[in-house]
């Protein structure tokens, strides 16, 4: 089956984000702290007021914009673990540079899924 990208799962990831506030704890341009050759594009941090332990990773671009415009989802064999960020107001050039980021060593591959705008079937009420 192929990937839905329905336009209903990116408004619940804008309202996710915009019910949330973001802290940046790596700005653009700043090393990772474990790995300084790894050095972040555009500003990294996650989304705050994130019921449980976890937390919700966001790249930020440069546009002013408050969508969702894209995700990558990370799988990573050194942290046995998948992960996925949200990329929000990221440029074309921005969202390459990000994969070129997250895809830098052999440990760690990743891939985008960019924003649709489709309906499904299923949520047609004609049907």
């Amino acid at each position: 089956m192929e990937f839905e990208n329905n336009a209903y799962f990116w408004q619940k990831l804008d309202t996710l984000y915009l019910s949330s506030d973001l802290v940046i704890d790596r700005p653009k341009g700043t090393s990772h702290p474990l790995y300084s050759n790894l050095v972040y594009p555009v500003d990294y941090g996650y989304l705050k007021d994130i019921l449980g332990d976890e937390h919700i990773s966001c790249y930020k671009g440069s546009k002013h914009e408050t969508s969702v415009n894209a995700m990558v989802v990370c799988a990573d064999i050194l942290n046995k673990d998948i992960e996925v960020k949200l990329l929000v107001g990221c440029t074309d050039e921005e969202e390459e540079d990000i994969l070129s980021f997250l895809n830098q060593t052999d440990f760690q591959k990743s891939v985008i899924i960019r924003r649709g705008n489709g309906i499904p079937d299923w949520a047609n009420s004609s049907n």
